[in-house]
């Protein structure tokens, strides 16, 4: 009797990341629908995974290394993705003994584009590298994009929004986990005042006093929703909302996922580590915003605390002539 396919996706972080592995699962699904998919996720990131159909269960990284083999072991999986490829995902290939495909995230070439800026990184999406990683399993990408699924009943915080949301809005992503990839006060205040349109603030607890500060120079409605969702229902705001505007981080990929119009800043990181937001049906919905020529551009392929060099160009420098006019020529789009 034949072994029933089973395999196990590993991704633990971030929330960006684990959307651009959807594409993946739903692929997998629909071209071996007799293969039962699992997910390993670290516990602060499930609610990303949890009501996503195409996941038959998902296994959480508490941090208790010895209890997560023993419970990965009895599954008995016939295959891993390592979407990882870090220390951790490397032990629990040794120690399962199975099958795998791992992700190259071509580390060295992105620091010789750091240190040197050399780009020698090849012309390709992080989602079309994933995909490589299931060759030997003979699954494809389907170019329909990421998904993402908001938990159950999630709209139901709309009812206790201002009215004006009705009428369309702009979400306006304040924070980024590193201080080189956020919009700065100012910027944001002045692209938003020339937009003038309502807007909603989206993110963590932390960036709600931003949100504030910025709310309290605009010319326009606006809400802070900072602190107060779910991330299931931060992406349905995001689902809803006519223009995304939003630096590099995780809600740029949600955003990619419902095919939301996207106008995306980029401080110390660049595109072309393949991470930007993925929409092969139609990539004409979103617009990347950057200040080209910074000799120090990209400074890190993550982010830091503070600018290396004190002046944060790669941010202080947009466009933001060009900005408003890509948000105003999505948001009449939608009106036609």
């Amino acid at each position: 009797m034949e072994q029933k396919q089973k395999v196990l996706f590993i991704r633990f972080s971030s929330i960006g990341d684990i959307v651009l592995t959807t594409p993946l699962l739903r692929a997998l699904k629909e071209q071996r629908p007799e293969t039962e998919v699992h997910f390993l996720v670290k516990k602060q990131f499930r609610a990303i995974v949890e009501n996503n159909p195409n996941i038959d269960k998902v296994h959480e990284y508490h941090g208790n290394f010895h209890d997560m083999i023993k419970q990965l072991r009895a599954e008995k999986f016939t295959f891993i993705a390592d979407l990882q490829n870090n220390i951790r995902s490397n032990r629990i290939k040794r120690r399962l003994h199975v099958n795998a495909g791992t992700v190259n995230k071509i580390n060295l070439r992105k620091w010789f584009y750091v240190v040197f800026k050399l780009n020698r990184l090849p012309k390709k999406h992080i989602v079309d590298r994933y995909f490589e990683v299931l060759n030997s399993i003979n699954v494809i990408n389907d170019q329909k994009g990421l998904d993402f699924f908001p938990e159950p009943e999630a709209n139901h915080i709309f009812r206790q929004m201002p009215d004006f949301i009705e009428k369309g809005y702009i979400v306006a992503v304040t924070g980024a986990a590193h201080f080189t990839k956020q919009i700065p006060t100012d910027l944001f205040v002045e692209i938003l005042n020339s937009a003038r349109k309502p807007v909603v603030f989206t993110g963590g607890t932390s960036d709600s006093a931003k949100a504030q500060e910025i709310i309290e120079k605009l010319e326009v409605q606006a809400f802070n929703g900072c602190g107060k969702y779910t991330i299931g229902q931060s992406a349905e705001i995001i689902r809803r909302a006519k223009v995304v505007l939003t630096p590099d981080t995780g809600s740029m990929h949600i955003a990619a996922a419902f095919y939301r119009p996207t106008v995306s800043l980029w401080g110390n990181t660049v595109p072309e580590f393949g991470m930007y937001s993925y929409m092969p049906e139609d990539p004409s919905l979103y617009f990347i915003a950057e200040v080209k020529g910074l000799k120090c551009r990209p400074c890190t392929k993550i982010g830091f605390k503070h600018c290396p060099r004190k002046h944060f160009r790669c941010m202080k420098d947009q466009n933001v002539n060009q900005i408003v006019e890509k948000i105003n020529l999505f948001w009449n789009h939608q009106q036609d």
